[in-house]
């Protein structure tokens, strides 16, 4: 379902961990995808920081699918959809 989810919203999303940070803080995300693969040490500050800001996140099972659902050739550990 997530994966459908970041495919469909390719133009609204922020791709990569620091970036998904920045715009929480900003208040423009909506909703947040995590991969479960990913280091828990980094998905574990987003989650954190996610809750701060009341901002839902979902995780999904791999990075690799994730990157791909982002149209990168690359795995993503955190994609924000705003």
């Amino acid at each position: 379902m997530s994966y459908e989810k970041v495919a469909q919203a390719k133009s609204n999303l922020v791709i990569g961990t620091k970036q998904t940070i920045k715009a929480i803080k900003a208040g423009t995300v909506k909703e947040v995808i995590i991969a479960s693969d990913a280091d828990p040490v980094v998905t574990g500050k987003v989650k954190r920081i996610a809750q701060q800001f009341s901002v839902d996140y979902h995780e999904v099972p791999s990075m690799q699918e994730l990157g791909n659902a982002c149209g990168i050739d690359v795995g993503a550990a955190t994609v924000a959809i705003k």
